[in-house]
């Protein structure tokens, strides 16, 4: 599928949900972190694996007051769930230990210095599930938000003195990985796409060498766009050479030189919505305001910045097919599909 999508005359734009996981994944796997998750991946399987060992655990949580809630254990292939296995844990930590204190096993406690580190590590992946979160929907704009979500991440994964040495070598080694695999992103369309979003135009989320380019490549767009312009390109041989001598006989700046930095400035001069606005629901009240800007707006704010919705897709219909009714019509699966979308919104 990849080697096909290379192919095709589009765009591409590689998965940015992945890209953070895999982040996540080796910084995990080589800042110190490991020894600490496999001791608590021992002690949720005990209790996970037992039916037994599940009911002391909350009859223990009912006698410390303690919301009855199971241990989480996280899986690779789905995402956050390393966050929500420490999250619960620390809720649980008198429960789990007075449980194991009645039973007869060869289970390592957590040590107090352990404990620290897992309350570290959720505070470092916090900001990553929300940023996983908001670029995985598909009711709201993705693409747009893909740099400031990134600036935010190296906000956050900045080196302070107070930070211990495992902390230091997690956000180095996660600053690495995310600059090496933002090299391989579509990084001129998640620009634009920044740029057309009333919320990030002021495109802070960028360096200031970087901004005067973004508005440039925009405006070198809309002059493709302008009539005139389609005019002369649509035409073959002496017609397209009259109009260039045309052009060069005039002194004065031509209208449609102009016209797209004027666009960019009346857009840029419109005041910022807030975040909880949508971009593209601004950008139908202002179409008559900004036509050309709209039209490019509609094209790069669509763009899904994962691949998650078309894989929920996926995981859907394969529920839906299954062996014994593989004999469904392909109007029935779109149907069923659809439904189970629909029912899933209610």
């Amino acid at each position: 599928m990849t080697a096909a999508a290379k192919l095709l005359p589009y765009e591409h734009m590689p998965c940015i949900a992945h890209m953070l996981q895999r982040c996540i994944n080796v910084s995990l796997s080589n800042s110190g972190f490991a020894n600490v998750l496999a001791k608590c991946h021992k002690i949720e399987g005990h209790f996970r694996h037992s039916a037994a060992n599940t009911m002391e655990l909350q009859a223990q949580q009912a006698t410390l007051g303690q919301q009855r809630e199971p241990l989480i254990q996280d899986v690779p292939t789905r995402w956050n769930s390393t966050v929500e296995m420490i999250k619960r844990l620390n809720r649980n930590q008198a429960a789990p230990k007075a449980t194991l204190d009645q039973q007869h096993h060869k289970l390592v406690m957590l040590t107090p210095p352990e404990w620290d580190k897992l309350q570290r590590l959720s505070t470092l992946l916090e900001p990553c599930r929300y940023v996983t979160e908001i670029r995985c929907g598909e009711a709201y704009i993705s693409c747009s938000v893909v740099l400031p979500a990134l600036c935010h991440l190296r906000q956050v994964m900045k080196v302070s003195e107070e930070d211990p040495a495992y902390v230091v070598k997690f956000k180095t080694i996660f600053m690495e990985e995310l600059a090496f695999r933002q090299e391989s992103t579509n990084n001129a369309w998640l620009k634009l796409a920044t740029a057309l979003d009333p919320r990030f135009k002021d495109l802070k989320s960028l360096p200031k060498s970087e901004r005067k380019e973004v508005w440039t490549s925009l405006g070198g767009m809309l002059y493709e766009q302008s009539p005139r312009r389609s005019l002369l390109t649509s035409q073959d041989g002496p017609p397209r050479k009259k109009f260039h001598l045309l052009q060069m006989g005039s002194d004065s700046e031509s209208d449609e030189e102009v016209q797209p930095d004027r666009d960019i400035h009346g857009y840029r001069a419109e005041p910022s919505i807030s975040m909880e606005d949508c971009p593209m629901q601004w950008w139908a009240a202002h179409s008559g305001a900004h036509d050309k800007l709209a039209r490019l707006a509609r094209k790069y704010l669509a763009t899904p910045a994962s691949t998650v919705p078309c894989e929920r897709l996926f995981s859907v219909a394969g529920h839906i097919v299954q062996k014994k009714r593989s004999a469904l019509h392909s109007e029935n699966v779109n149907q069923l599909v659809c439904l189970s979308n629909w029912l899933k919104d209610e």
